[in-house]
């Protein structure tokens, strides 16, 4: 939904284009900021945002690939992501959990870089495509297939990001490649799958306000989305659905909390389920310089 109406009371002239910079791409992407997910936009040029990324999986037993965890397991991801231009963006995450011992421990870190290189942009629509490179560096024991870039595999991804918005609605399809290598002081062993195929469909509606009257409002977002993965190695598979509820408060924090199970899948995993909180604050115009 595109802003354009801000308050006339504001200081002066450059008060009034920061205001309207910042609801512009906060409250018209608002549906498009997805909790499992990135879309295909970027976050503002020259801001910083960060975000604290809590995940928290409960006891999961699966005799069919002896899997046994009588604990609750958690995982806490600090991120820091900067918008580097209209076109670029770059987070750097750090990862611990006590997910392969009793107690939380540093697992290592990752950088994740996205191009936009496409943007069909109209009155409350636009159309998006990006491009998205992750690398990580793990030191965690190598145990299930499922891998997964952030905390539990080293490896690099690519992938392809394509986001429509109409009106209130944002939908949002990734496709993916990831491919793992030997973790520190962890190897690989034969018959542990080495790559993997990621795809996801996500959406997002704009529930509240229904109509903008200042960017003091507060939004409330409700996302459904679908997160799938597949080995062609072991021909092993999954699909997980993460319904979320987000609320953004002025245009600059965050709030998300999502539910996340697998409804279907034969993939060696290390839990089917997680609840996911995360909090997040922006800073716009954080530094000087060209977009």
């Amino acid at each position: 939904m595109l802003i354009r109406y801000i308050t006339l009371r504001l200081f002066n002239v450059k008060a009034f284009a920061a205001a309207f910079f910042i609801l512009l791409i906060f409250d018209i992407q608002a549906q498009e900021l997805y909790v499992s997910t990135e879309p295909a936009s970027n976050m503002p040029a020259k801001s910083i945002g960060l975000r604290l990324n809590n995940y928290l999986m409960p006891p999961y037993q699966n005799s069919k690939f002896g899997v046994k965890n009588n604990e609750f397991m958690y995982r806490f991801n600090p991120e820091i992501m900067w918008g580097i231009s209209k076109h670029y963006m770059l987070h750097i995450n750090m990862y611990a959990s006590n997910m392969h011992q009793e107690y939380l421990k540093f697992e290592g870190a990752s950088l994740y870089l996205k191009y936009r290189f496409l943007s069909m942009d109209h009155s409350h629509k636009h159309f998006r495509m990006a491009a998205y490179l992750k690398s990580s560096l793990i030191n965690n024991k190598i145990q299930y297939h499922d891998l997964n870039l952030s905390g539990d595999n080293s490896g690099i991804g690519v992938g392809i990001v394509a986001t429509q918005l109409l009106n209130k609605l944002a939908v949002s399809f990734t496709g993916g490649y990831i491919k793992a290598i030997n973790n520190i002081n962890n190897d690989l062993v034969s018959g542990q799958p080495t790559q993997a195929f990621n795809y996801s469909l996500s959406s997002g509606y704009l529930v509240l306000p229904i109509k903008y009257k200042n960017y003091n409002q507060p939004n409330f977002n409700l996302y459904a989305e679908f997160l799938g993965k597949y080995n062609p190695e072991t021909e092993e598979h999954f699909i997980d659905f993460a319904p979320a509820l987000q609320v953004i408060i002025k245009s600059k924090m965050r709030v998300d909390f999502a539910y996340r199970r697998q409804i279907a899948g034969t993939m060696l995993r290390i839990n089917n389920q997680e609840f996911i909180l995360k909090f997040e604050y922006n800073f716009f115009n954080a530094y000087k310089g060209k977009s």
